[in-house]
């Protein structure tokens, strides 16, 4: 196996890994004054919609999984905003649109973000707001370099920002022009924004704990509230349906949301315990894959070889046809997770895998259910948008932000923020910051478990990964990659805990993925069969994997996946590992 590009980190004090390098140096600050690894995930989490704001935002959301050492528990922070209360399928008919777009205002939902890390910082964090907002102010008031990526993020929508939605021109264009990589990029609206928010929650009667619920009332009820109340519902902009429309978002869907705690999911895999979102994400995938997996010698098998690759994929498969006919908003459809997670279950399923590769999406019956998947018409309907456009099955979807904390307590993070894309929504005039666009998740017909209803969360592929051994925090691990989430996460983990290589060889050896399932983002669209791997794979593999039935796609090399992790040993001492991928993702440790 080829040495790793970089080290694992290892130290004593605290690690934080992110998918940003400015953004994981925040965090590591807020460890270095004295906080916890809630603060530093929180201003590692508000600093990434500064840096990456072409895959996050204030306007997105983000599910957070953590541990808290004081209290020996594992907590999910549902970050995840809800679908306006006036959308729904009758009127997206009366609109004559079949499918959410995932462009404009119409797939906007309630900004979820802000809500789950103030939520987190005022019951875990022990830092001042001032202290943990300062750094996100800091950037957006003085400026960022720009990524490469966020570059040609932004150059691509040069002629929609001039044209179509003059707002985000505004704020994202320099003399109409993107700004080059590597200048200086400042965002005054944003910071004006926040300095407003914490202006506000200082002026607030009472401690820390009041400042930061005055913080969030500001912004759901106040300066962002009523700056989406006048845009998004009112003005009628370009989306990907061609023609013009307005949202149904407005400020009362804020007023009456805010994040709360769920309990996680888990499973008890070859001695750990493995926590993910419920199926309100795509988190409980990870799981049902690991329960088929359980019936196989993978130490056995090469994790680059054709035999590893099948069974990974042919198990994917399976776990991802039943989150498209099973998962939903548990608060308002009846999920049958318990049997999907069930050893009975994955038993009966785990039949169907076979030696070549299976060219049918097959959800089965957990429970005695039938499965419901969209109909055919429907379905024809998202392969003709795919077609229209000229471009095939999107490999890796909308991209997103990732990131890790861990410190010396034995406190854990693992969060997923994305979605207020800059490339999604026009920005919202005065904010300096577009809204999420997650409601092109949900399905415009009735019946389905991710069907269309005004209050329900759309089924999201934000998924990140907190894992105990012996009951003490061991892992937390994730990456951007839309519905690729938890197969490039996934086969990251298989490789460091059944094969046993560290954080940082786990995170680079080659990348793949399957496509077999429809897309979660506009035009959801299926690519039968697929499977991506960058070609570092072998032309042996590549052969092996064709002459099964797969139709195998290939990636430059250090092209798939953003993956961050930090570890705590059981000797006690903190590991990190960051993707090279891209490279922008990096950990921060000592």
């Amino acid at each position: 196996m080829i040495s790793p590009t970089r080290p694992q980190l290892v130290g004593s004090f605290g690690m934080v890994a992110a998918s940003d390098w400015l953004a994981a140096a925040s965090g590591m600050a807020m460890l270095e004054r004295g906080g916890n690894a809630f603060d530093a995930a929180v201003a590692t989490g508000l600093v990434l919609q500064v840096v990456e704001p072409h895959l996050n935002g204030p306007g997105g959301e983000v599910p957070i999984i953590l541990y808290d050492a004081s209290q020996k528990e594992v907590v999910v922070v549902d970050g995840q905003g809800p679908a306006p209360r006036a959308a729904s399928i009758d009127r997206f008919r009366d609109l004559d649109v079949p499918l959410i777009p995932g462009t404009g205002l119409l797939a906007a939902n309630v900004p979820g973000a802000f809500s789950a890390w103030m939520l987190m910082l005022q019951r875990y964090g022990r830092l001042s707001l001032a202290e943990v907002m300062g750094p996100v102010i800091h950037y957006a008031r003085h400026g960022v370099p720009i990524l490469p990526s966020v570059h040609l993020s932004i150059a691509n929508c040069v002629g929609r920002f001039n044209e179509l939605w003059p707002s985000s021109g505004e704020v994202f264009l320099q003399g109409g022009n993107a700004p080059a990589a590597g200048s200086l990029f400042r965002n005054p609206q944003l910071a004006a924004v926040y300095e407003s928010i914490l202006k506000t929650a200082e002026a607030a009667k009472g401690g820390r704990e009041q400042q930061i619920e005055a913080a969030v009332r500001a912004f759901y009820e106040g300066i962002v509230a009523q700056a989406v109340d006048r845009f998004a519902s009112h003005f009628e902009l370009w989306d990907e349906t061609g023609v013009a429309h307005a949202g149904f978002l407005d400020g009362a869907d804020l007023a009456s949301w805010r994040a709360s705690f769920e309990s996680p999911l888990f499973l008890d895999y070859h001695g750990v315990r493995v926590h993910k979102t419920g199926p309100w994400g795509q988190g409980p995938v990870f799981l049902q894959q690991l329960q088929l997996l359980a019936g196989y010698d993978l130490e056995s098998l090469e994790p680059d070889s054709a035999d590893f690759v099948h069974l990974v994929i042919e198990c994917a498969k399976l776990a991802f046809a039943d989150r498209e006919a099973y998962y939903g908003d548990p608060r308002h459809v009846d999920v049958p997770i318990e049997a999907l997670l069930s050893s009975e279950y994955a038993a009966e399923r785990r039949r169907l895998v076979g030696e070549t590769a299976s060219l049918e999406i097959r959800p089965g019956s957990p429970g005695g259910r039938q499965p419901r998947l969209p109909s055919r018409e429907l379905r024809e309907l998202t392969q003709r948008i795919e077609g229209a456009a000229g471009l095939p099955p999107d490999p890796v979807g909308k991209d997103t932000c990732h990131l890790d904390v861990v410190d010396r307590e034995g406190n854990m993070v693992s969060a997923t923020p994305s979605g207020g894309w800059l490339h999604g929504s026009p920005v919202v005039p005065g904010l300096g910051f577009p809204l999420s666009t997650r409601s092109q998740m949900f399905w415009l017909e009735e019946g389905l478990a991710s069907s269309l209803v005004g209050g329900r969360r759309p089924r999201t592929t934000l998924t990140p990964t907190l894992v105990l051994r012996d009951g003490q925090p061991w892992l937390a691990c994730g990456t951007p990659g839309g519905d690729q989430q938890d197969q490039w996460s996934f086969v990251f983990f298989l490789r460091h805990l059944h094969h046993g290589l560290d954080l940082q060889r786990a995170i680079e050896v080659p990348a793949f993925h399957s496509t077999h399932f429809h897309s979660s983002f506009y035009p959801r669209a299926a690519g039968l069969a697929q499977v991506h791997l960058e070609q570092r794979f072998s032309q042996s593999v590549v052969e092996e994997l064709r002459r099964r039935g797969h139709d195998v796609q290939l990636h430059p090399d250090w092209s798939l996946g953003r993956l961050c992790a930090v570890e705590k040993g059981v000797d006690g001492q903190l590991r990190a590992g960051a993707d090279p991928r891209q490279g922008q993702a990096y950990a921060a440790g000592r």
